[in-house]
């Protein structure tokens, strides 16, 4: 295990071109996007500052870090925005045949809802 944890360390960039670490072995100050969303922020245009490096199923995995000190909250819809989404999202919920409104989406591959699709497309 010491030796793939040497193998991905590379704190200055020489080998990878950015500071590399491996598994849970990146210092303070650094955050995944996901762990900057949980925390309530985004990355706010900035680059990618390190990596984290390790073995994983099917070769080499890669996450890439951004500082957590030049990270921006993220951004929040206005109501006018939800609305618009809640529009869309209902939309999709309404078959164009029959005009009924569905309690699961359309699916795009038939066009319409499952009662009014073909037997033969649905089965």
């Amino acid at each position: 295990m010491a030796r793939v944890r040497a193998a991905f360390h590379d704190p200055d960039g020489a080998r990878y071109g950015i500071p590399t670490y491996w598994w849970r072995g990146a210092p303070p100050g650094y955050a995944t996007r996901r762990q900057l969303r949980a925390d309530g922020l985004a990355p706010g245009g900035q680059t990618v500052a390190a990596q984290v490096m390790w073995a994983g199923v099917g070769g080499v995995r890669v996450a890439y870090l951004y500082r957590v000190d030049l990270a921006r909250p993220k951004r929040v819809a206005t109501p006018r925005q939800r609305q618009a989404i809640s529009r869309a999202l209902r939309a999709r919920r309404i078959c164009p045949s029959c005009r009924c409104e569905r309690p699961y989406y359309i699916p795009r591959s038939l066009g319409e809802c499952l009662d009014c699709a073909p037997s033969e497309m649905t089965a």
